[in-house]
């Protein structure tokens, strides 16, 4: 059986303490499940962002999408975990992931390190998480027990074990490094990559007793009456597929709103994805997808 669909925003920008909270408590009005805040230099600081979120909204859940863990000292990071997840009732979801942008950790002062050392690090804090929210000495307690639930995003092969092995949600971003691009510039994965990666993650995640969750980011969400005229325009910028494959990656979303759904759908009936989530500009655009959507 399917698993039902949930929907997240996450919130790029902020521009005042009012207009923030106006945001949020538009994304819940519109019917989305969570309000998510990413965590890089140039965007709302992840943890107080949501705190705000949570005290103008209700049914939301709220979460990191996602902290990037060289960003933070595991031993702090639980005690963030453990007093946001109790100033937000018990509705906080944390996500983690390795990071991918370099000039952030410098313009930080932060060591940027090999892949495996930041996933080794990812790995350290997973497991001091673990350790400290489970452990009943640990103060602040969180609300939920033993901890939040984790979302962990990657796409690479020990990334997508970790995932099998640690997390309840595991985020793909249907993307990876462009190859003799700039560091941290991304193309889309064709849907035959995507079908390979998704591959990988179900044998590591065999001997799971219970499924996790799969999220998709979708990049952009238009509305048009020519899904060809939108597929060609998205080949024609060079990001990694063609126009063929621009019609089928769940990474984009364009087409009339019947159209739209029935995607997500087809996405979900062969990837596994029932959490989608979509940027803060595509919130209005995407609402009435939402709508056709509710209860399947």
């Amino acid at each position: 059986m399917a698993r039902p669909f949930r929907f997240g925003a996450n919130m790029l920008t902020i521009e005042s303490g009012a207009g923030w909270r106006q945001k949020c408590r538009r994304a819940e009005d519109l019917g989305y499940d969570v309000v998510l805040v990413p965590d890089h230099l140039g965007m709302p600081a992840p943890f107080p962002a949501l705190i705000a979120a949570a005290e103008v909204t209700e049914r939301p859940r709220l979460g990191t999408f996602v902290l990037n863990a060289g960003f933070w000292n595991p031993a702090l990071l639980a005690r963030e975990v453990a007093t946001a997840d109790l100033l937000t009732g018990g509705r906080l979801e944390l996500g983690l992931g390795t990071g991918y942008v370099r000039a952030e950790h410098d313009t930080a002062g932060l060591p940027w390190g090999s892949p495996g050392e930041r996933v080794d690090h990812l790995v350290r804090t997973i497991e001091e998480l673990d350790r400290s929210l489970g452990d009943p000495e640990h103060a602040p307690q969180p609300a939920q027990q033993p901890r939040p639930p984790l979302l962990i995003g990657g796409n690479g092969p020990r990334m997508l074990r970790i995932a099998a092995q640690h997390a309840d949600i595991v985020a793909f971003a249907g993307g990876r490094a462009a190859p003799g691009k700039p560091e941290g510039t991304l193309e889309l994965l064709t849907p035959d990559a995507l079908d390979d990666t998704l591959a990988v993650y179900r044998k590591a995640a065999a001997d799971r007793t219970r499924a996790a969750e799969l999220n998709i980011l979708v990049q952009q969400v238009k509305v048009t009456d020519d899904r060809r005229a939108m597929a060609r325009e998205i080949a024609g910028h060079g990001i990694g597929v063609d126009e063929e494959q621009a019609l089928d990656v769940p990474t984009f979303l364009f087409g009339t709103t019947a159209q739209m759904a029935d995607q997500l759908r087809e996405h979900r009936e062969r990837y596994g994805f029932s959490y989608i989530t979509v940027l803060d500009p595509s919130m209005e655009a995407f609402a009435p997808v939402i709508e056709e959507l509710k209860g399947s």
